[in-house]
């Protein structure tokens, strides 16, 4: 039922995966570590795509599976300690800070918001 109610586009609580992250590069590999990391120590379910595609796809992929959240990593997040916030159905959500995504993302699972 819950399948069919929300079509595969589940809220971020309830989704298997609530958050991608995905480097741009293969030297921005460690930075996406240490996010995935930081997602999982505050209980969001996060993997990392390291494959070694264009992030264009890597997007689309992202997307045909409904992930709620995707999170870009290049050269110039690692530089701020941001990362590019990309919202399924919504697009691009701007660039944030490391702890400033994780205590949305974690208020917006806790809340059971089905945005």
């Amino acid at each position: 039922v819950l399948i069919e109610h929300f079509a595969g586009n589940f809220p971020v609580w309830l989704s298997p995966v609530q958050a991608q992250v995905m480097p741009i590069s293969e030297k921005h590999h460690d930075y996406a570590q240490k996010w995935i990391a930081a997602l999982r120590e505050a209980g969001v379910r996060a993997e990392l795509d390291a494959r070694n595609e264009k992030i264009g796809l890597k997007i689309r992929e992202a997307q045909l599976q409904k992930v709620p959240y995707m999170l870009v990593v290049g050269e110039k997040e690692i530089n701020e300690n941001k990362v590019a916030v990309r919202r399924q159905g919504k697009g691009d959500a701007g660039v944030k800070w490391v702890d400033e995504f994780i205590t949305e993302a974690t208020i917006e699972i806790k809340e059971r918001r089905s945005e």
